[in-house]
């Protein structure tokens, strides 16, 4: 399910905020991020609407006046909101809602997991598709902007339309 997660969530922030300054490398971390919780057998922390909210809060709080560097990390708990979106926590109210509908979590098996081989090998095959269109769309087969990428995490500033 990485690939989903990286590419679904790459294409989406870019078509919401068409920013080329945001570091999309960090919207992919945070994005798959919460696949970490599979060595607890099921979603914790990660999968909480709280734990995202949190940091982008310590993020907002940590970097005030310092705009460039706000820019860099808010793309963290951005990728954790996408993933939120796109696994679906959000149907799991005890977990999604934690710790106001209760502080156990009692599910097992992460939701990403918990889905037919089929469905996941179309996910996978649909976060593919994703980042073969971010690598057309954003030129990187041009060495300039893949190596700005690799570097910086931007985009190419002639991509803003």
């Amino acid at each position: 399910m990485f690939l989903w997660f990286a590419g679904v969530s790459f294409a989406f922030v870019w078509l919401v905020f068409r920013s080329p300054a945001l570091d999309y490398r960090l919207v992919m971390l945070g994005a798959v991020l919460p696949l970490g919780e599979v060595v607890f057998g099921g979603p914790r922390l990660a999968h909480t609407l709280v734990a995202s909210v949190a940091l982008l809060a310590v993020v907002m709080l940590a970097t005030q006046r310092r705009r460039l560097v706000r820019r860099r990390w808010i793309s963290l708990p951005i990728g954790m909101l996408m993933h939120l979106v796109l696994d679906g926590i959000w149907t799991n109210a005890g977990v999604f809602w934690w710790p106001f509908l209760g502080v156990g979590f009692d599910t097992a098996g992460l939701p990403e997991l918990d889905r037919s081989p089929a469905v996941i090998a179309l996910l996978e095959v649909a976060g593919l598709g994703a980042l073969v269109w971010c690598w057309h769309t954003f030129g990187f087969a041009d060495r300039d902007r893949r190596e700005l990428f690799v570097r910086t995490g931007h985009l190419s500033r002639d991509l803003v339309s």
